[in-house]
């Protein structure tokens, strides 16, 4: 007897062989073992991010996974970031789905149902957001909400209505101190009696095949370039990303409709660096008025580190403002004495996000200045 899944293993080992040639040949060839290094984690870490959502997510028996923390290694993917926690769970849009939880010391959490329009391929429709304003809580922090085709008969509470190619919902949980603060606890159930355990051929093989190509869609985009330090040699990868090394893109808002895992309630500025060892970058923006905002420090995978390996990310809360508002950092391969200073942990390119959550107004464009260590200031103005 022959069987499909069997075929689609094979598939998916020959697609694994072939993924790390996006970043050892060709034009987005990485520089450097550790680069290299930083590739190989990134294909295990999403290896594992695409078997537990095709193959062990189980749609009737809902269960939240963990896919970015502060402190777990094999979760550092996809933009992570050291100030948060990201969980998801894979949703039938046929069923109805009751989520309860507890809030902790959040400056921001939400949830976020995304679609797939078609299997294995990323999503490109936001299908609802619900973020802590929208939620009612009780006096020990608890709150609940309802993801159905249609809103339950006699429930008047926070709801999303799951369109027919809902697919996943991620939740956000962003801390202003993650080795202080307590995380959101979010709990699922399913409003119907579950399936039968099942486990077919057919299935299996569409969750191997799926697996594959939501990888090779991942290392489409990555690794990200770092750009070139000479502004007469601008490329265009079609992505909202400068082009140009040490600088950062124009800040934009997300819309409903967008490629990936992006949260609509946010702006995003990306940027890069490419560092000599006696050189700094000294970033400075205006924030607008936001719940929350960061900076963050990621290789060319959009990876960074655990919050205990060094200081890569900066917040709203973490900041020392300057006397007129704005916020300076200062980022170099070493940590500096500068209250806002973050460390590339001695990687020498890689890339910047700037994050704000909530916000009144899409910010001004940080203003970005290269210099020498020995002139990287050491207190806020």
């Amino acid at each position: 007897m022959t069987y499909e899944s069997t075929a689609a293993w094979h598939e998916l080992l020959d697609g694994l062989r072939d993924l790390d040639q996006t970043f050892l040949a060709g034009d987005r060839a990485v520089s450097g073992e550790r680069a290299v290094a930083d590739g190989y984690r990134m294909l295990t870490t999403i290896l594992g991010v695409g078997l537990d959502t095709y193959l062990y997510a189980d749609t009737s028996r809902p269960a939240f996974v963990d896919t970015v923390t502060p402190f777990r290694r094999d979760k550092r993917w996809g933009g992570d970031n050291t100030d948060s926690y990201y969980s998801y769970v894979v949703l039938d849009p046929r069923r109805g789905y009751r989520i309860t939880g507890q809030r902790g010391d959040s400056a921001y959490f939400s949830l976020t149902v995304y679609n797939e329009p078609s299997p294995g391929a990323w999503s490109d429709k936001v299908i609802g957001v619900v973020n802590d304003s929208d939620l009612t809580f009780d006096a020990d922090g608890r709150f609940e909400l309802v993801l159905a085709p249609q809103r339950p008969d006699g429930y008047h509470g926070t709801f999303i209505e799951l369109a027919e190619d809902a697919s996943v919902a991620l939740t956000r949980d962003y801390q202003i101190d993650p080795l202080t603060g307590r995380r959101v606890l979010w709990e699922i159930e399913g409003l119907e009696e579950p399936d039968p355990v099942r486990r077919t051929d057919a299935e299996t093989a569409q969750a191997l095949r799926s697996t594959l190509t939501w990888m090779r869609t991942m290392f489409a985009i990555v690794p990200l370039s770092v750009g070139v330090r000479n502004d007469d040699e601008r490329h265009d990868l079609g992505h909202e990303i400068a082009q140009v090394a040490n600088t950062f893109g124009a800040p934009y808002q997300v819309p409903d409709f967008n490629f990936g895992w992006s949260a609509t309630d946010a702006c995003y500025s990306f940027g890069s660096y490419d560092l000599e060892p006696d050189e700094a970058l000294v970033v400075t923006h205006r924030p607008p008025t936001c719940r929350f905002w960061n900076v963050i420090v990621w290789n060319q995978f959009m990876a960074g580190h655990n919050v205990t390996d060094g200081r890569i990310s900066i917040n709203h809360g973490t900041a020392v403002p300057n006397a007129d508002g704005t916020v300076t950092v200062v980022i170099a391969r070493s940590q500096l004495a500068h209250p806002n200073a973050m460390t590339t942990l001695d990687q020498p390119y890689g890339n910047l996000a700037f994050r704000w959550f909530l916000a009144d107004a899409v910010p001004d464009m940080p203003t970005v200045e290269l210099v020498k260590i020995t002139d990287a200031p050491t207190s806020v103005s």
